[in-house]
C-alpha cells in the first residue's frame, strides 16, 4: 500500500501522534479539524459558529496541501459537543459546501478538550 502523509502549517498542528491527513491512492483521509487558529495555536473565540468556520478553513488548508479543495470532499463526519448547536453549525457549513455537499454524519460527542465545540473529519477523492 502506497501511503503519503499530508501536512501543512496552514492548519492547526496535531496535538497527539497522528497525521493531519493521509493519501492512499485517489483518497485523502483528513483527521479531525477543530477551531484552532494555526497562526496563534489557540482556539478561536465566538463559540460554535467561529469554531466551525475555523475548522473548515483548517480542512481547506490540509486539502490544499494535497493539491485539492473542498469540492473534492465526498464524506464528512461532524462531532458536536452540544446537539443544540446543530443549526448554527449548519449555517456555517452550508456556506462552504453549497453545491453537491458531501455525504455527512453528525453526532453529539465530547471532544477531548472541554472548550472545543466541534470537530470535523473528511474524506476527499482525487479524480
Amino acid at each position: 500500500m502506497d501511503k503519503t502523509v499530508i501536512s501543512t502549517f496552514g492548519a492547526s498542528a496535531p496535538i497527539a501522534p497522528y497525521s493531519q491527513a493521509i493519501r492512499v491512492g485517489s483518497f485523502v483521509f483528513v483527521a479531525g479539524q477543530v477551531g484552532i487558529d494555526p497562526k496563534t495555536g489557540r482556539l478561536v473565540k465566538g463559540g460554535v459558529r467561529a469554531q466551525t468556520k475555523q475548522a473548515i478553513e483548517n480542512l481547506a488548508a490540509v486539502l490544499a496541501s494535497a493539491g485539492i479543495g473542498l469540492e473534492h470532499v465526498v464524506k464528512t463526519t461532524v462531532f458536536l459537543r452540544k446537539a443544540q448547536d446543530y443549526e448554527t453549525m449548519n449555517k456555517v457549513y452550508r456556506i462552504y459546501f453549497k453545491d453537491a455537499p458531501p455525504a455527512r454524519t453528525t453526532v453529539q460527542a465530547i471532544p477531548p478538550l472541554k472548550s472545543i465545540q466541534i470537530e470535523l473529519e473528511a474524506v476527499a477523492y482525487i479524480p
